[in-house]
């Protein structure tokens, strides 16, 4: 499969992986695996780019990471996308993190606007919608940090470029 668009994501620090990782290993046990990319740590999706804008979207990424310190996120709550395909937890949209995405924002345009959130699972609408209490009863807000900028092309999955946030903002 050719690859289709760059995603520049905002990467959550180790502790709020860990918190992520086992509230998605509880939903496996329950039997939700989801078809969301293996492998990628739990981020916040900042913008997309053009395959063609690959060195604008890096240079864009490095710039941001050495403008912002590590920006601390409120995961307060859960919800789900129209369609019913995607379960997420969520950040409260601070000015913080609002300046992180504009920082990050591409001429390319975006198929929606933009809803800062983390995915747990993407399955079928049912399968995700049995999956809805069985998170409800995991889910505890806290807070967490956007520590890195990473860069990738989507599908199949290959990283680009990551930044640690370096900044004072």
């Amino acid at each position: 499969m050719a690859e289709k668009f760059l995603t520049l994501m905002a990467d959550l620090d180790e502790g709020s992986q860990q918190r992520m990782s086992e509230w998605y290993a509880e939903l496996r046990k329950a039997g939700f695996a989801g078809t969301q990319t293996p492998g990628l740590p739990y981020h916040v999706s900042l913008s997309t780019f053009s395959l063609d804008q690959e060195e604008t979207a890096v240079q864009t990424a490095r710039k941001a990471a050495a403008e912002f310190a590590p920006v601390p996120v409120q995961i307060s709550h859960i919800g789900l996308f129209a369609g019913g395909r995607t379960l997420f937890a969520a950040p409260e949209k601070d000015a913080k993190l609002t300046g992180l995405h504009e920082a990050c924002r591409s001429d390319t345009p975006q198929q929606y606007p933009w809803t800062p959130h983390v995915t747990l699972l993407i399955d079928e609408p049912g399968i995700v919608c049995s999956a809805v209490p069985v998170f409800v009863n995991l889910f505890v807000p806290f807070t967490g940090m956007i520590s890195r900028l990473h860069l990738c092309a989507f599908w199949p999955a290959r990283e680009i470029a990551a930044f640690g946030l370096t900044g004072g903002r």
